[in-house]
């Protein structure tokens, strides 16, 4: 038998090593311990008031009520947007509005409330063609901050022997050069954000890019601003790209904006025949920048018709009133004729990689988009986008030529370029129309 020379202060050392060992094994466990016993005092807690919760349903049932973790979890994420929009608020952003004026009666107070007011240090850059709807961009005067304004003549874009390679005319209501407009809209956004840089010399942090055409059910959230990679909506993607909104910081949105200059790029690539989507993919990863899929809340209000129900590629259409999030997909107001299984049944049938969009836990219903938009339309409208945005669609649809002139003069004023015809004849091509 081994002896030791002071068993007394060996059996001392153990006996501290076997403390120290001790609690760091006690810590090991008591962490995950701690959130076992929470969990069952509230389940024992639940269930000790089960009585009082089957009877009082209409009070307390399983959508209203949430358990404490799953509090503490939306506390936590709360806690990282507040965090994200202070910083954004700090940032310098530009939001990039492009297209026609369609149904901008129902869409633009959408933007202002849910783009623009959400970030209210952020600067308004509109690039929209001329034309008799163009009146109705007269509601941006309740923008935040407009920095510039171009409303032109739109003109036929020169179609270059690349361009005609690269792009197919296939499923564009106007060809070749339908998409040749739409990326002129969309570059020419970008010089006038370039511009503007220019004469004030500093860089945006980020830039949004929407539509004219999209409604906003709700406000664009902080955590769509991912330093070095590039937001859009997942669905909708007809073979590419989801390309109906994009979030990214100044390099990435650079190239996602670049839809003309970047053609000789992608024909010298070796693409060829591809559509709006597909082009919009092949500029990102030919310039090796990273994209993320973000569902959405916003919709594109549409007055086209389409089969219904949808065929494998169809294109479905979504009620204005759906839960969403919808991210970009063609919607209108209409009262669904498809909802719950229904959709399923629906969407289930058309091809994931086309015109599909998410629709699952009843986040979308369906209109029968095959005809003109119902009678009663604008009651429905109203009921779903609430009192504000009724009373906007109200006052467009009465608004006469001098309160027009009166709002884009109000706007000229406050923007630091403005490149359109005088506001008199954009408010009388439309307003005169009407009467």
């Amino acid at each position: 038998m081994m002896m030791f020379k002071n068993p007394q202060k060996l059996v001392v050392q153990i006996a501290r090593k076997i403390i120290d060992l001790e609690w760091r094994i006690l810590l090991l466990i008591l962490l995950p311990l701690s959130l076992i016993v929470f969990l069952s005092l509230s389940t024992t807690s639940s269930l000790s008031s089960l009585s009082f919760f089957t009877n009082s349903t209409t009070t307390r049932n399983n959508s209203s009520w949430t358990h404490p973790y799953v509090n503490y979890v939306e506390t936590l994420k709360n806690n990282r947007d507040e965090r994200l929009k202070a910083e954004l608020d700090r940032s310098r952003i530009a939001v990039c509005l492009v297209g026609g004026a369609r149904r901008f009666e129902l869409t633009g107070e959408s933007i202002i409330e849910k783009v623009l007011k959400a970030y209210p240090s952020s600067d308004l850059f509109l690039h929209s063609p001329v034309d008799h709807n163009s009146y109705k961009l007269s509601i941006l005067k309740d923008a935040p901050r407009i920095a510039a304004v171009k409303i032109f003549k739109q003109e036929k874009v020169p179609e270059t022997e690349s361009q005609v390679r690269v792009l197919t005319a296939a499923n564009s209501p106007n060809g070749i050069q339908g998409l040749l407009q739409y990326f002129n809209l969309v570059e020419g956004c970008l010089t006038m954000i370039n511009s503007y840089q220019a004469q004030y010399n500093f860089t945006y942090d980020w830039i949004v890019r929407t539509r004219v055409d999209g409604y906003w059910s709700a406000p664009l959230s902080p955590d769509n601003f991912i330093k070095g990679r590039y937001v859009i909506p997942p669905g909708s993607s007809y073979g590419g790209l989801n390309d109906r909104f994009g979030v990214g910081d100044f390099k990435s949105s650079v190239i996602a904006l670049s839809r003309l200059s970047l053609i000789p790029q992608l024909n010298s690539s070796g693409y060829y025949q591809l559509n709006s989507e597909g082009s919009f993919k092949a500029q990102l990863t030919t310039n090796n920048i990273p994209f993320s899929f973000k569902r959405l809340p916003f919709c594109i209000v549409t007055d086209r018709r389409y089969d219904f129900p949808p065929s494998r590629f169809g294109v479905p259409v979504a009620a204005l009133s759906s839960h969403g999030p919808l991210s970009g997909a063609k919607c209108r107001p209409c009262t669904a004729v498809c909802s719950g299984p229904c959709v399923g049944n629906v969407m289930s049938g058309l091809y994931k990689g086309w015109s599909w969009t998410e629709w699952a836990n009843n986040t979308m219903d369906l209109c029968d988009a095959s005809g003109e938009w119902e009678i009663g339309w604008q009651r429905l409208f109203d009921n779903t986008a609430g009192k504000k945005l009724a009373a906007v669609r109200k006052r467009v649809e009465v608004l006469k030529v001098k309160d027009c002139v009166a709002n884009f003069e109000n706007m000229k004023r406050r923007a630091a370029i403005w490149e359109a015809p005088p506001p008199s004849k954009i408010c009388e091509l439309g307003l005169t129309m009407k009467s």
